[in-house]
């Protein structure tokens, strides 16, 4: 008995905590997309200044990085920001046309930790009325039974074991 109601109480909680992740990825494209919006506005920046001076790109890093000790640093963060923008924009294509149920299975497209970081600490769970919250939610009490339910059988068959071999030590 004790073991259905811990069963109960895992797919109810895999349910509510699965119920969230449609809310959860739509937040975090949202974020997303404010970051890629910003990155792209100083990438263009940097390039029509490279631009105007006649330089590429490259060029322009190169030119910055062969300068001072501080264009060298400099160099260095710009490159940085423009490798983060070129894999955040292929993240936001990727999640954009995907809807709650593709966003599963493309998971690992929200996986930068300060937007992720972000989303979470304004995150406020809601009860999911809409029909992939409680798609969700069904898969997500699914999952949760499955977990506490395996685990339960597990103790079972160590502690019958257990009980097993203490029974034969006593015959013997």
């Amino acid at each position: 008995m004790f073991l259905r109601v811990l069963t109960l109480a895992g797919g109810l909680v895999g349910a509510a905590g699965l119920s969230q992740f449609p809310e959860f990825s739509q937040q975090y494209v949202q974020r997303l997309g404010g970051a890629v919006d910003e990155l792209s506005r100083f990438v263009d920046a940097f390039d029509a200044d490279a631009a105007g001076l006649g330089l590429s790109r490259a060029a322009a890093l190169a030119e910055l990085e062969a300068g001072s000790a501080m264009g060298a640093a400099r160099a260095e963060t710009v490159g940085r920001v423009i490798a983060r923008h070129a894999r955040l924009s292929q993240d936001l294509q990727a999640l954009q046309a995907a809807g709650p149920f593709t966003r599963l299975h493309r998971a690992g497209h929200l996986g930068d930790p300060e937007i992720a970081a972000k989303v979470w600490r304004a995150y406020r769970p809601a009860l999911p009325l809409r029909f992939e919250g409680v798609v969700f939610a069904g898969a997500g009490f699914l999952c949760g039974l499955a977990v506490v339910g395996a685990l339960g059988g597990l103790m079972r068959r160590l502690t019958g074991r257990q009980a097993g071999r203490r029974k034969a030590a006593r015959t013997a």
